[in-house]
């Protein structure tokens, strides 16, 4: 698509002697009130070269470029020169671009099929897929489709939490209080049931720590007893997760967990203490890390257990041998944040000049009105409660409301797990929030089923248009019928969209996307509103159907980038 900064960089490069073409396109900004322009120059920086006030400078050079076809008018006002593009003209330019690319509005090639590996979701097995888990599953997946269609060769990695001593725990507390139907009919609420007892027990009987460590011990050696136990916990484990999965329409391209790097680590215990880098501590190896601001990074445990960092540098290597990735992107609670950066550390000091193409994106924690989530003590949320009631709710609201669907269970699931996608993604990634029934299964205001409600009042205009007049305005039309305050503002929303996924992408923030298809939304329906769409005149109908067909492009597209669906009837 044109860029108009461009181009108007090249309108003001034989005007402005002492600046580059580079540097006066970073100068020229997007005014936040459209009554100052679509586009402005300051001037500030010309006062040294023209020895004058930036004032004088903006008034003589909005008089230089305000004959130039491709704006409407140019006013100097204190220190800038703001300029409004010809309505018509941008209209024409952006309307038929997006019309035209339809599915692929704001598609890029510029990752050029380097490869981005993305680490998301990563829940334990035998534990509960809870609404802790949506965080990083929602912007994981959201990340992986932002790079995805910006043109970069993509992999999804579920790096389950499938080892450690808490499987010791798991497995003891089976033999002693579990029974095989129960965990067949219910597989986490039963797991999650005896390692909650297990922690109850464990306070009466400290014995049991040694007993569970033992069983670990036997586990990591391949005994076959513990092997099949942990095989059977993880394969219903999965079964579980892939209900929540299928429900958000997520998938991965690999599950390889913790336990797949297990045979792998040794080798980089050796590498640690063959450089020089790990020494002992109190039994325990260590690498110091004091001359980078960073305590201690603990490889191995006095008993000679590995830990979490040895783990992640064997899948780091792993996935660097394998892939060759451009960047390796960990969406991983805040709260991790000391353990990339120690664990990077000593990747980069092992000498792998990759190590700072492993990036951690953190975000904040989901708590509880009813205070912090404990799975040790039964206190959780299951997701996929979550999302059934949302689905539940939505179908009640649809009946109440007599929504026009052909399918009432289909738009009920993509609008109500659409509702809690969307609220997860509408805030800055890195803020902490008190998760809450009644915010998440709101549909008023700016929501997700109010931009999918936008998308689908689209779709019921371009019906009631008919197949002719849409056919009709993707052939061509007359922008001078979309030039009005409204149909302008939406234009210039959805001539941002595809900047506006590629800032998400190099900010690894969704929310930016969010917030944009509220804005694109909101234009819609105020265009919607001041505007009758499907009059009369024939010209008149068929450029305004072609400003509708281009915001149906863009909100769809802006959906699935968000991992939702986008329903053509609500």
């Amino acid at each position: 698509m044109i860029s108009y900064k461009e181009k108007i960089a090249d309108i003001l490069v034989p005007n402005i002697e002492g600046l580059g073409r580079d540097e006066i396109l970073a100068i020229i900004e997007s005014p936040a009130d459209s009554k100052m322009g679509d586009y402005a120059f300051p001037c500030f920086k010309l006062a040294k070269i023209f020895k004058k006030a930036p004032p004088m400078i903006a008034k003589t050079l909005g008089e230089a470029i305000g004959d130039d076809p491709v704006f409407e008018k140019v006013e100097s006002v204190n220190a800038y020169v703001n300029m409004f593009i010809s309505k018509a003209e941008f209209a024409q330019e952006v309307v038929k671009e997006v019309v035209a690319k339809g599915d692929d509005f704001g598609r890029s090639n510029m990752g050029g099929g380097k490869k981005v590996i993305v680490e998301y979701s990563s829940p334990n097995i035998a534990k509960p897929f809870h609404i802790g888990h949506i965080r990083s599953t929602v912007i994981g997946n959201s990340i992986y489709k932002i790079y995805d269609f910006l043109g970069y060769d993509t992999v999804r990695i579920n790096h389950l939490g499938d080892y450690g001593t808490q499987f010791g725990k798991m497995i003891c507390a089976y033999r002693r209080w579990g029974n095989k139907e129960d965990v067949i009919k219910e597989p986490i609420k039963s797991l999650l049931s005896y390692y909650t007892k297990f922690h109850v027990e464990v306070e009466k009987d400290p014995s049991l720590e040694d007993e569970a460590r033992a069983i670990f011990t036997k586990l990591e050696h391949g005994e076959k007893e513990e092997v099949e136990l942990w095989q059977w916990f993880r394969d219903e484990s999965l079964k579980e997760f892939s209900r929540v999965y299928d429900m958000l329409g997520i998938t991965f391209d690999s599950y390889n967990g913790e336990s797949f790097y297990s045979d792998r680590m040794p080798r980089f215990v050796k590498e640690l203490k063959d450089s020089g880098l790990m020494v002992e501590d109190e039994g325990a190896h260590i690498v110091r890390l004091d001359d980078y601001n960073l305590p201690p990074a603990l490889i191995t445990k006095s008993d000679g257990s590995t830990l979490y960092i040895t783990r992640d540098i064997a899948a780091a290597v792993y996935r660097k041998e394998t892939y060759d990735f451009y960047k390796n992107l960990y969406i991983v609670a805040s709260q991790q944040n000391l353990h990339f950066q120690q664990w990077i550390q000593v990747v980069e000091l092992l000498g792998y000049d990759w190590a700072r193409d492993c990036v951690h994106i953190p975000f904040g924690l989901v708590s509880m009105e009813e205070g912090t989530m404990s799975t040790r003590e039964g206190r959780v949320i299951f997701l996929e409660d979550v999302l059934n009631r949302a689905v539940e709710q939505t179908k009640q609201i649809i009946r109440e409301k007599n929504v026009n669907t052909e399918n009432i269970d289909e738009t009920a699931k993509a609008v109500g797990i659409g509702a809690v996608v969307f609220n997860e993604l509408s805030n800055y990634r890195i803020k902490d929030y008190v998760f809450s029934w009644d915010k998440v299964l709101n549909f008023e205001g700016e929501t997700g089923p109010y931009v999918q409600y936008t998308h689908a009042r689209a779709c019921s205009i371009m019906r009631k248009a008919g197949e002719e007049v849409v056919q009709a305005a993707r052939e061509g039309f007359d922008s001078s019928y979309i030039t009005s305050g409204s149909a302008h503002e939406l234009s210039k929303l959805i001539y941002q969209m595809p900047d506006t996924i590629v800032e998400a992408g190099e900010k690894y923030e969704p929310s930016i996307v969010t917030r944009h298809l509220v804005d694109i939304a909101q234009a819609f329906n105020k265009f919607y509103h001041d505007e009758y769409i499907l009059v009369d005149n024939e010209d008149e109908k068929r450029a305004k159907v072609a400003l509708v067909i281009a915001a149906r492009a863009a909100i769809k597209n802006g959906l699935s980038l968000l991992g939702m669906k986008a329903p053509e009837k609500m």
